[in-house]
């Protein structure tokens, strides 16, 4: 039997990506959850944020998206993405910078 990843399509474009200083301890955690936001995969928030989301994808609005990620030593770190109205631009911040 073959095990491999499941491949979602991406749904809009990042633009730029950049971290902030804070997330720098975790890099090598992050790229799963860029790869959920920028297929759609809004992580930890309300259905009503995750329907803003939804909207702002056809409205050219700012995408968000909150995870809880894990780091090699079981601390659960809150992490946001958002992406820009115009998609020039991607951050990955953790939620204590916002």
């Amino acid at each position: 039997m073959a095990y491999g990843y499941i491949t979602i399509k991406p749904r809009f474009e990042l633009g730029r990506t950049v971290a902030t200083k804070g997330t720098t301890p975790l890099c090598e955690y992050l790229v799963p959850f860029l790869h959920r936001h920028h297929c759609g995969d809004w992580g930890d928030l309300d259905p009503d944020d995750k329907a803003a989301n939804e909207k702002a994808l056809t409205d050219d609005l700012r995408l968000f998206s909150k995870y809880l990620l894990e780091d090699g030593n079981g601390t659960t770190h809150p992490i946001y993405i958002i992406t820009e109205s115009d998609r020039s631009l991607t951050t990955i911040m953790l939620a204590s910078e916002y």
